[in-house]
């Protein structure tokens, strides 16, 4: 029997006001259950940034209190923080197999080895906790065994989708089971949590057995190699691939140590066939006639534009693309690499490649349409409900989608990262803000990146830096040596000797006068330089460089 609930508390602490890094917390009498714990991967901006996790402070702070990490499919975007985030935060890890299977492998990739955090469940458990238990139901997505979490209070059961579509001809046998939804809605649903990405686009989206069709006709037309770029951890793209090679008599390279991991951890698990004979060591390639041939590439993160960039600049270390190849782009562009994709794509055609990008194979998305998004609500009868998953407009259009089916505009709550939804005496609202935000990946730095160091990146790639080195003998209150002047990205140096010559000059008329008035703070010296040279530069450029004063003392 479940025990009467106090208080809940529902925050986003990644995943809305964006695409990418999923993570929820559900705080329920202080019991902290977290859905999902994905990455995301940078935008333009964010210069030199490998990955991009939620900030985890507010979780830190409460780390006893715990209970679950429940991860509702195996996509970076959902499991992808967990190397990062298992280091300062150890709870049990609850998947299905596939999706555990693939966890582990995201942490191997780290070197850790944390295999005893993790819990295999089925869509068919229940995890009782004090007074609190959470079940799970199968949805149907573009990777097998995901599923979506129930978590039962007394008040009602709070459920969140995860990712998922209605295909009704989808690969393999994962159909979603529909009336354990409808079961679940019927019990009572106190808050809903539905996947936004597609809010914006009406209809029904398209069956993976179009997708399907339209990859194997690629295959069939092919005359030379073909290439096929797609996401690391798409398992059904890939098993499609692989079911295109076996009809058309290819053999299949794969090139990427992150999607041949994939493919070998879906084969062992049975959720990829026909798998045994079609593939090839990429060094066979030339053994090969070129129409009997396949080769399968992803990026070093899992993306699919990264290797081929390469490849069509002939700097792959394994494969590049020759005239005659066909390029199939098997995978939708990540939001905010669009210009990257077209950059690609144009590249490719440029290396003499026949490049398949706008067929449904590209314009297909995995997630649900605006249809299939009313029917989980109608399904799910929330009393309240949450648009998470999507961009600010796409949570604003599927707020939108539930107010069309009768939802009241008050109980529908359109959040930001960090709102807090709290239930407490029978009515929901909003509650206050839990620490949120991003926290940057550089290599093996972790957080160490923050707003300040990637304005300096911004500044330095806009304008670039002027370093001025002078050495003085404080005594005597004498330059002894400079000052030298040192400019990268700024201006180029034999062409603006003057323009150096007179800021040489300003320096030492700032740093004498400083010094005749006696202020010789090493901070104060420094400050004046950078006033005076910004000034001038400015005037004379229009360009505002970075200036980094060197003052050594003898």
């Amino acid at each position: 029997m479940m025990k009467e609930i106090e208080n809940i508390k529902v925050y986003i602490l990644g995943g809305v006001g964006e695409i990418g890094k999923n993570m929820c917390g559900i705080e329920i009498d202080g019991d902290i259950f977290i859905v999902d714990a994905g990455l995301m991967f940078p935008e333009d901006e964010m210069l030199g940034i490998d990955v991009v996790i939620p900030d985890i402070s507010y979780l830190l702070e409460r780390k006893e209190r715990v209970k679950g990490i429940f991860l509702t499919h195996g996509h970076e975007d959902h499991i992808g923080g967990l190397p990062f985030i298992v280091k300062r935060l150890e709870a049990p890890i609850y998947g299905t197999k596939l999706t555990v299977a693939l966890a582990k492998e995201q942490l191997a990739e780290y070197g850790i080895t944390k295999n005893d955090l993790f819990r295999t469940v089925n869509p068919s458990d229940t995890v009782s906790f004090d007074g609190v238990e959470v079940s799970f139901f199968r949805t149907n997505y573009s990777i097998p065994d995901s599923i979506g979490i129930c978590i039962r209070t007394s008040e009602g059961a709070i459920v969140h989708t995860g990712d998922f579509k209605f295909d009704q001809t989808p690969v393999g046998s994962q159909l979603a089971d529909i009336g354990k939804m409808a079961q679940i809605g019927r019990e009572g649903v106190l808050f809903l949590l539905s996947d936004s990405t597609n809010a914006e686009r009406p209809g029904h989206s398209s069956s993976e057995a179009i997708v399907g069709q339209e990859i194997s006709d690629v295959f069939y037309n092919a005359t030379g190699r073909l290439i096929v770029a797609t996401h690391a951890s798409h398992v059904n793209r890939i098993q499609q691939v692989v079911a295109a090679a076996q009809n058309h008599g290819r053999k299949i390279a794969v090139v990427g140590r992150n999607i041949w991991r994939v493919i070998e951890i879906a084969v062992s698990l049975g959720h990829m066939t026909d798998a045994e004979d079609v593939f090839i060591p990429v060094q066979e390639i030339g053994k090969h006639p070129k129409n009997q041939v396949a080769i399968l590439t992803t990026g070093s993160q899992g993306e699919p534009i990264a290797a081929l960039a390469r490849m069509a600049k002939r700097a792959h270390k394994l494969v590049n693309v020759e005239e005659g190849d066909t390029v199939l782009i098997a995978a939708t562009p990540v939001p905010g690499n669009e210009t990257s994709f077209s950059k690609t794509i144009d590249l490719l055609f440029r290396a003499g490649a026949n490049v398949v990008y706008s067929k449904k194979v590209v314009q297909h998305s995995d997630h649900a349409h605006q249809e299939e998004l009313k029917f989980m609500l109608n399904l799910m009868q929330p009393k309240y409900f949450l648009p998470v998953h999507g961009e600010y407009r796409m949570q604003m259009a599927h707020a939108k989608l539930a107010e069309s089916i009768g939802m009241d505009s008050s109980r529908v709550f359109v959040v930001e990262k960090g709102d807090v939804i709290e239930f407490k005496n029978d009515q929901a609202r909003l509650g206050g803000r839990v620490t949120a935000g991003n926290i940057l990946i550089d290599g093996l730095g972790v957080g160490d990146v923050g707003n300040i160091v990637l304005r300096d990146r911004r500044l330095l790639s806009q304008d670039g830096i002027l370093i001025v080195v002078v050495t003085i003998e404080k005594k005597r209150k004498q330059i002894t040596a400079g000052p030298e002047i040192i400019s990268r990205g700024f201006v180029y140096v034999r062409e603006s000797e003057k323009l150096l010559e007179e800021a040489a000059g300003i320096v030492e008329q700032i740093l004498n006068k400083c010094m005749q008035e006696q202020m010789i703070e090493w901070s104060s010296l420094k400050s004046n330089i950078r006033d005076s040279l910004n000034q001038f530069l400015f005037e004379k450029t229009r360009r505002k460089p970075m200036i980094l004063p060197i003052i050594m003392e003898i």
